[in-house]
């Protein structure tokens, strides 16, 4: 057999990777073992001298030599030799002649870290048991969506798995009554402190948890359980590691060279160079790849603000305008938009969710009308103000008490999520429970009503995993989630409280079919300043059926506390946060028993309008609570 054999890969694969155009470029570089026998090894480097293949099956001892494929800057070489589960590398002889051993950008597995080799993966052959739930998803409005945000390392001590984390986490989030999971990222990357924000790996799985398979085994269960998976993505910058993406051909050739352009200054990473054809291609391709090959339902890209200001986090003359004397990032603007185009076409069902903390407009509006062409952005001034407000002592709420209703002069202006994310709890900010004011029972309260307050909102909520638990501590990423807190009443209270959301909200569609359309809220008083009291109505598409929402901020409860409701008669008490079922006082008395017989009632009349509205009722307001109310048109 011989050693080695020349590869001539197709004029139509070289032109459309040179394009940017080559949808599944997977397929044409990296690893690939034939069904013939051997790996054909292929990989982009148009400014090295020469490459080489080593590997297990030459002992990393003498490599073998890559030819050119045309003037592409592809270069490829079929190892007869080399087999499916054997480790490798490029060696890169720039055109200096610096030589360095180098992961394969296109490897789709890697050896667990701290070992770097990339792993000549198996043939695709997992056999997918989901096709009823990948027929049925969908992004569109009306679909509910509340998400369960997680990293696989630190759920559970004990469960390193995908598949044993899928099981578990299924189970978890069934309970719970979330839609989706979200996943910090999955793919390969160096330091486990990162997260899995800084990728070194964007075609491999972690190694950390077990095999390509066993995450698409993990995906299968959770489709299974009626469980949409969505992962976090970075196309915004890649870090410096010498044998991964950077300076792979001794060039910068995946980022800028000009590091006013290359270098992120915050995170000590290079920057994707968007403008080249290759660079969107090897990014564009990935995102296919992750929602083909492993079904995902959603991306959520992260850091797009860093994507699209050329001066995001840098000094005066630190950057370097566009070609109209702008600080829009005009590259990085065509290459989000290409994504999403291409995601519509490909996988039409599944979401893209941007990370966008500014006010970059029309994020989540169509392409064609001048939008990013997003599905969903993460609400980040809704986060901001909201935790702000509720930091702050009950006392001093009242002159703070435009902050909590601000987000509604623009929830509609995009498809939002609402998000109290990993990272409002970390690097010294403390737990979601910790930024709560007050005594231990305010602080339980205060959460109760937080989540109550987010749930009743417009936008789709996602919430960090341990917000259920409400720990003390802000989230370690090296230790697994304080699960014995749930022998304690108060944080017991808090996971009954989030499953009881989730039911009711499932229940009344009024509470999320509308999110983004204007009509599908109305306030019914914004500035009852003085008692830190908010009330508003939420409206379902078909208009029959409404829940009014009452929170109260302050420690001091409301009896006989009058709202507007849009008609008379009963109105089912869905929800009270000060409940005893979740730890609350129970000041009100309403039977929350009754939320499934009907009993917890709000009878309204028309003999007193109010609020705008034709009909009121006086109901008795808990402190630092939430009360919904639900009612059908009679």
């Amino acid at each position: 057999m011989p050693y080695a054999r020349s590869v001539v890969l197709s004029d139509l694969d070289l032109h459309l990777f040179g394009e940017g155009t080559h949808r599944r470029v997977w397929q044409l570089l990296g690893a690939q073992a034939l069904p013939e026998g051997g790996v054909r090894f292929a990989v982009w480097a148009p400014n090295a001298r020469s490459v080489e293949v080593l590997g297990d099956w030459n002992e990393w001892a003498s490599g073998t030599m890559l030819q050119p494929q045309g003037r592409s800057g592809i270069w490829a070489v079929v190892c007869p030799a080399a087999t499916a589960g054997q480790r490798y590398k490029f060696g890169v002889t720039s055109a200096a002649h610096a030589y360095v051993l180098k992961a394969d950008p296109m490897a789709r597995q890697s050896e667990c870290p701290p070992s770097n080799a990339s792993v000549v993966a198996g043939a695709d052959d997992y056999v997918w048991h989901d096709g009823e739930w990948m027929d049925g998803r969908s992004h569109e409005p009306g679909a509910p969506l509340r998400i369960y945000e997680a990293h696989i390392g630190s759920w559970r001590s004990g469960v390193d798995s995908y598949v044993e984390f899928g099981r578990q986490l299924a189970d978890h989030v069934v309970a719970l009554g979330f839609t989706h999971v979200e996943l910090l990222p999955v793919a390969e990357h160096p330091f486990g402190g990162s997260w899995g924000y800084q990728v070194s790996g964007y075609y491999a799985p972690t190694a950390r948890y077990g095999s390509p398979d066993e995450l698409r085994a993990m995906v299968d269960i959770l489709h299974s359980r009626g469980i949409g998976v969505i992962i976090d993505w970075v196309p915004a910058h890649f870090p410096k590691d010498e044998w991964s993406l950077a300076r792979f051909d001794g060039t910068a050739l995946y980022e800028h060279a000009d590091p006013r352009q290359g270098e992120h200054p915050d995170w000590g990473t290079y920057v994707f160079n968007y403008g080249r054809n290759e660079v969107r291609n090897f990014l564009v391709a990935n995102a296919l790849y992750w929602l083909h090959e492993f079904h995902i339902d959603g991306l959520r890209v992260d850091a797009v603000a860093s994507m699209l200001y050329l001066d995001y986090s840098r000094p005066a003359g630190g950057w370097v305008p566009n070609r109209n004397g702008g600080r829009e990032n005009l590259d990085a603007i065509a290459f989000l938009r290409e994504l999403n185009t291409v995601v519509a076409e490909e996988a039409p069902t599944a979401m893209v969710i941007a990370e966008e903390s500014t006010a970059w407009p029309k994020v989540t509006h169509p392409i064609s009308h001048g939008g990013l062409g997003f599905t969903h952005k993460w609400n980040m001034g809704w986060m901001n103000d909201t935790l702000g407000y509720l930091e702050h002592d009950s006392v001093h709420r009242r002159y703070h008490h435009r902050e909590l209703s601000f987000g509604l002069l623009y929830a509609f202006a995009e498809r939002f999520v609402l998000p109290l994310s990993h990272d409002e709890v970390v690097h010294g900010k403390g737990s979601l429970l910790s930024k709560m004011p007050g005594d231990d029972w305010q602080r339980f309260a205060n959460l109760r009503a937080l989540y109550a307050w987010m749930w009743a909102q417009p936008g789709a909520p996602l919430l960090f995993m341990g917000a259920e638990i409400a720990p003390f501590t802000e989230w370690n990423e090296s230790t697994g989630l304080p699960w014995h807190l749930l022998d304690h009443a108060p944080h017991r209270g808090i996971r009954d409280l989030l499953a009881e959301l989730n039911r009711v909200v499932a229940s009344w569609p009024a509470l999320f079919e509308r999110d983004h359309e204007p009509t599908g809220f109305q306030w019914l008083d914004a500035d009852d300043a003085a008692h830190s009291v908010y009330a508003f109505l939420r409206w379902g598409f078909a208009g029959g059926r409404a829940v009014a929402a009452v929170a109260n901020f302050t420690p001091v409860p409301h009896s006989g506390y009058r709202i507007g409701l849009p008609w008379a008669g009963e109105w089912q008490v869905l929800l009270d946060t000060d409940s005893p079922n979740y730890g609350g006082s129970g000041f009100a008395g309403y039977d929350l028993d009754g939320l499934r017989t009907g009993t917890a009632v709000v009878t309204a009349t028309t003999e007193v309008s109010w609020q705008g509205q034709p009909a009121s009722a006086v109901i008795d307001l808990s402190p630092l609570a939430v009360l919904w109310l639900g009612a059908a048109r009679p």
